[in-house]
C-alpha cells in the first residue's frame, strides 16, 4: 500500500514537473518578442484547394528572427525550432479560409496562406492580425531581394 502511494506521488510530481517545463519553454520562446500562433502544414497537397480531411496540420508558435521565421511545435519539449522559413525563399501563392474539416483542426479565426518554399509547398494558418504582420515582414525585405506576395 505504501509503495503504491509512493509511486502515485512520484507520478504526480513527474506530471507537474513536465507541465512546468512545457510552460517554461513557451515563455522562453516568447521572451524575445515577435511571436505569433501559427499552424503549419509541410508538403501540402499540390493543388490549390484545401484537403477535405484537414490532415497534416501542426499547431505551433512562430518567431521572427532577422531574415527568417523560426517555427516551434507547441506540443514539444525541443528547445530548437522545428522549421526555419527564410524570407528570400518564401513565395506566397494564395490565401484562403479553412474548408471542411480544416475548420476543426485550426484556430477559429485562422486564414490559410499557401506558400512555396523553394521546391516545397507549405501552408501556414494564422489570425488575420498575424497575417498582416507576416506579409509586412515579407515585403520589408532588404533592397535587392526578390519578394513575391500574392
Amino acid at each position: 500500500m505504501v509503495l503504491a502511494l509512493l509511486l502515485c506521488g512520484l507520478f504526480l510530481v513527474l506530471v507537474v514537473l513536465g507541465l512546468f517545463v512545457f510552460g517554461l519553454r513557451r515563455r522562453l520562446i516568447q521572451r524575445s518578442g515577435g511571436t505569433f500562433d501559427c499552424s503549419l502544414r509541410w508538403e501540402a497537397p499540390a493543388d490549390d484547394t484545401a484537403d477535405p480531411k484537414g490532415k497534416g496540420w501542426s499547431y505551433g508558435v512562430a518567431r521572427y528572427r532577422g531574415d527568417r521565421v523560426e517555427w516551434f511545435r507547441v506540443f514539444s519539449y525541443a528547445p530548437r525550432p522545428r522549421r526555419m522559413l527564410e524570407r528570400e525563399a518564401i513565395e506566397v501563392v494564395n490565401r484562403r479560409t479553412p474548408q471542411g474539416e480544416e475548420e476543426l483542426a485550426l484556430l477559429s479565426d485562422a486564414v490559410v496562406l499557401a506558400c512555396r518554399l523553394r521546391d516545397t509547398r507549405v501552408e501556414l494558418a494564422m489570425s488575420e492580425d498575424a497575417l498582416t504582420g507576416f506579409l509586412a515582414w515579407l515585403e520589408a525585405a532588404p533592397p535587392g531581394q526578390r519578394v513575391n506576395v500574392a
